[in-house]
């Protein structure tokens, strides 16, 4: 499975043997268990495992919850109502679902910004990167459809406004809004069709899950130096690695552990701190909220958004050469996927030949100014769209896609980076040494 020399699964029973032969799946679970894992892994690899939970979580349930929910405007308001007040355990189970997306989106944002900061886009795991970013976004989508369903106040206004952007798009916005909608407005027809793809994307995400771990264990761990695994023999690899399991896997459990520790204490004692109150208002499409605000997890995008109205000098710019067709709506839209869009280009936009940022002393500063930016993003993109808040937003979009299309480009060409170590060995015993002992730690074949 992995390019990097190690021992692989041999069937020692007759029965190992013939299941073998016939669905080699005990061997793949050994190859994949076993896995050389560079040795030097800090705590910013245990969101894998978070990552994993969070998706079995949401699965079991969301699997749950179906069995007691009504996909129909007239009733899914009462229907979650009945969950959480009729249902042995039904409150519980519907707060692990709500606030496991949040989870959910806590660590695919530490995972993004850990794989940005240690280069584990680069080569040879572009594709890896780019399976990331289809899982994200499929995760945006399944989100936004979930949040939908209580249809509460919150829940058909942010499907209304949402919806809504489709319709900017010139020719064939229209035919994507009804379309997506079922009708000339949110109301039914959206509610079940939002429902059905709520329920079916979760298992499309799991298979795209496989295929991510069965990218980078083709490819090998990325890691702190970003220097690769010797691959020139098994013994070198020895060298460099340690198996998956127990050395990683009792590390991640722990930190699993430390963070559901925290998760179920928000579960238990503040459900609804992430949530918004007016989403245990019934849905009425007479009565719009003052302030419409999506979920905590878009509030960047929905920043970027918002950021650019007809004030702003390039939108101007962008409907006079299009005559027109490109307006402050559309233009936002376009912001908003093209933001992500960048993100997914990483690693062709970066042109630096070293992997890490541990040895990219310039790149620091702009990715710790990019990680500040987008807690002023997710900000701005709670604060009403006026006053001084839409030039914040604007602001921090601009240094968005700054970061990607001129300040990555540009620091392959002036960053002096910093000596890196030779190999992955060297710098765990670097560290080791630093931390007051001479310890490693030994494989087998040590």
């Amino acid at each position: 499975m992995s390019g990097i020399p190690h021992d692989h699964y041999e069937p020692k029973s007759r029965g190992e043997k013939w299941l073998h032969s016939r669905l080699p799946i005990v061997g793949l679970l050994y190859d994949t268990i076993m896995i050389p894992t560079p040795k030097n892994l800090n705590w910013m690899w245990i969101w894998g495992i978070v990552l994993t939970f969070c998706l079995a979580l949401q699965i079991i349930t969301g699997i749950v919850l179906v069995m007691h929910y009504t996909p129909h405007a007239d009733l899914a308001f009462a229907s979650v109502e009945h969950i959480m007040r009729n249902v042995n355990g039904g409150h519980m189970i519907r707060y692990l679902h709500q606030n496991g997306a949040s989870l959910f989106f806590i660590a695919v944002y530490a995972h993004i910004l850990r794989g940005l900061y240690y280069g584990s886009y680069k080569s040879p795991r572009e594709i890896t990167w780019i399976i990331g970013m289809l899982i994200y976004l499929l995760m945006m989508a399944t989100a936004f459809m979930g949040y939908v369903l209580p249809w509460g106040q919150m829940s058909f206004w942010g499907a209304t406004v949402i919806t809504g952007l489709f319709g900017a798009i010139p020719f064939i916005g229209d035919t994507i809004l009804v379309w997506l909608q079922g009708g000339p407005a949110v109301d039914n027809a959206t509610l079940q069709r939002f429902f059905s793809l709520h329920y079916l994307l979760p298992f499309v995400i799991a298979g795209l899950v496989i295929v991510h771990i069965w990218a980078f264990h083709t490819t090998g761990n990325n890691n702190p130096t970003g220097v690769e695994v010797r691959r020139t023999s098994k013994a070198e690899a020895e060298k460099d690695t340690v198996p998956f399991w127990p050395y990683f896997v009792i590390k991640d459990l722990f930190a699993l552990a430390v963070i559901l520790a925290v998760f179920f204490a928000i579960v238990g004692f503040m459900p609804n701190y992430l949530g918004h109150p007016d989403n245990y208002i019934e849905a009425d499409p007479l009565v719009t909220p003052a302030h419409i605000v999506p979920e905590w997890y878009f509030l960047p995008f929905y920043a970027i958004l918002r950021a650019f109205d007809d004030s702003v000098w390039i939108v101007q710019f962008a409907g006079f050469i299009t005559g027109g067709i490109i307006d402050a709506k559309f233009f936002g839209v376009l912001a908003m996927f093209g933001s992500i869009l960048v993100l997914a280009l990483a690693p062709w936009l970066d042109t630096s030949s070293v992997r890490s940022g541990r040895y990219r002393p310039m790149f620091k500063w702009w990715f710790w100014l990019f990680v500040v930016n987008f807690f002023v993003l997710m900000w701005a993109g709670a604060m009403p769209a006026e006053g001084i808040y839409p030039v914040i937003a604007l602001i921090g979009a601009t240094y968005w896609f700054a970061f990607f299309l001129v300040i990555l480009p540009l620091l392959g060409v002036f960053e002096k980076p910093l000596p890196q170590p030779a190999t992955i060995e060297e710098d765990f015993k670097a560290h080791a040494s630093a931390a007051g002992g001479t310890k490693t730690v030994e494989t087998p074949a040590e």
